[in-house]
């Protein structure tokens, strides 16, 4: 009963900050940009919040669960995709557009925001829809059964659509700090804890030696190949991640922005090593049980998505359980309200804006959004349904969002020859390749069939490598088989000096 109250106690508090800063809503600057002031310090916390959601919670705790540290590749492209970003941040705040689209625009066309904006529709609902499915899962072991997932999925899904609707961007860099302290915390805590309950760092090694030896090898008897497969969806989708360009927007100067990337750097690093830590022991821990392994011996994959709440629940003090699954609903709530928030951003300025609302007033547009913010939501939950696990949902997403816009993205940035053409081609031809991928997986589940070389329907973990190579090579040969673009329509995005603060 303790853990229900912390975390509900904690949620209170969470939902009293969001209604306290829903009075300082005025305009759908400060609804989507949080009135572009958020300080560094807050940025630096939203934006770890924003990528430590229930993809890492149960997405990478599951995959620790069944490589070992050999899932270290599938955070790694993350990282150094954080690196890459560094180097653009203070160009996306100068340019100073809302979303990521914006920016496809103005090096590109209206077509290639279009086509942006479709995909990241898709990509998002998917990447929202697995936070309601994380937090249903959550609230069915907080609740030790009471509440089936489904239902609690339901309830997830009302809070996280509830949060975002109150406050926009004001609300979820206001209490990110709150998600991002607890966050941190609690993954620093849990740890010695974990790794007591099984009798101390000897026994959990001479386990996992015993167990599964490759648990400790930072390949898991796995080839280059499923290395490049797995790094490349989280490297792609940091370089194309909406929320975070949104959130460069957000910040109270360029500078500020560069340094905020550089503090989200060390933050995901930190809480996403800890995670695959905690998820090692618990293999360990739970190395002899039979939840989580199948009839015939290999690993259930639901069941390993749970393993990092379920050590909260089952084998820490209170005290420390209460606090981790504080963390628990901080990560799923941080994550979602984000996810729902860009995409309803999206669909407001690219969609209701440019074509039905063109003259509508800056609190007609905040209502609109808030709209979008609940239709969005509820088509999140239903898309759920199509998906097994949250890692699966995960993969696809990234790379859906990943191979459309980061090649075309970072083209625009460092490539002065990428021309109009050639990005939308990449944009289309990426999303169509996922799709595809996705569609033909589901055809041919029953019937393992080869098409093209590739067996479908294909292992996720190595579905990012033909949607990228079909983008990149499509980008390539039409710049270069197209007339080179003028330098007015790259002289802002590749020259740092060329940037000055403008408004859409």
């Amino acid at each position: 009963m303790i853990y229900v109250t912390v975390v509900i106690l904690y949620v209170l508090m969470l939902l009293g900050i969001s209604v306290y800063k829903s009075r300082t809503v005025k305009t759908d600057e400060d609804f989507m940009v949080a009135g572009r002031g958020v300080p560094v310090y807050m940025l630096v916390a939203t934006l770890v919040c924003t990528w430590i959601g229930s993809g890492s919670l149960f997405g990478t705790a599951g995959l620790t669960f069944r490589t070992g540290i050999s899932e270290l590749w599938f955070s790694a492209g993350a990282w150094i995709g954080i690196l890459v970003v560094y180097t653009i941040a203070a160009r996306v705040r100068k340019i100073a557009q809302y979303t990521l689209t914006d920016l496809l625009e103005k090096r590109y066309s209206q077509v290639a925001k279009v086509l942006g904006t479709i995909t990241i529709i898709i990509a998002y609902m998917v990447i929202a829809g697995y936070q309601f499915k994380g937090g249903g899962r959550f609230i069915a072991i907080l609740s030790e059964g009471a509440i089936t997932p489904e239902t609690g999925m339901i309830i997830a899904a009302v809070l996280i659509i509830g949060f975002t609707v109150l406050a926009g961007m004001v609300s979820i860099v206001s209490i990110d700090i709150f998600n991002g302290s607890i966050m941190l915390l609690a993954m620093i805590v849990t740890l010695p804890f974990a790794i007591a309950a099984h009798g101390g760092v000897d026994a959990v090694v001479t386990t996992i030696q015993t167990q599964q030896p490759s648990h400790l090898s930072i390949m898991g008897g796995h080839d280059y190949v499923w290395v490049v497969g797995i790094a490349l969806p989280t490297f792609l989708l940091l370089m194309s991640e909406s929320s975070m360009y949104q959130k460069f927007s957000s910040a109270d100067n360029a500078r500020n922005a560069r340094r905020a990337v550089m503090g989200m750097f060390i933050g995901v690093i930190v809480v996403e090593t800890l995670m695959m830590l905690i998820a090692l022991v618990g293999f360990a821990i739970y190395a002899d049980d039979p939840r989580f392994f199948m009839a015939d011996g290999s690993i259930n994959r639901a069941m390993a998505e749970e393993i990092i709440l379920r050590i909260g629940f089952e084998q820490l003090p209170v005290i420390i359980g209460s606090l981790l699954l504080a963390a628990g609903a901080a990560i799923v709530i941080s994550t979602g309200n984000t996810f729902l928030m860009v995409t309803s951003t999206n669909v407001t300025r690219d969609i209701f804006q440019a074509f039905f609302f063109k003259k509508a007033t800056s609190s007609q547009v905040v209502w609109i959004q808030r709209c979008c913010i609940v239709g969005i939501g509820v088509l999140a939950y239903l898309m759920m349904s199509q998906f097994e696990t949250i890692l699966e949902m995960a993969l696809i997403s990234y790379t859906m969002i990943g191979a459309s816009l980061a090649p075309a993205l970072l083209a625009a940035f460092f490539w002065k020859r990428v021309t109009r053409i050639a990005g939308v081609m990449s944009i289309a031809s990426g999303m169509l390749t996922v799709i595809t991928i996705a569609v033909l997986n589901s055809v041919f589940k029953g019937n393992p069939t080869e098409i093209l070389g590739y067996i479908f329907p294909m292992n996720t973990d190595y579905i990012a490598i033909p949607a990228v190579i079909v983008s990149v090579t499509t980008l390539v040969v039409v710049s270069l088989l197209t007339p080179k673009p003028l330098e007015s329509d790259w002289n802002e995005f590749i020259d740092d000096s060329a940037t000055t603060p403008s408004q859409p």
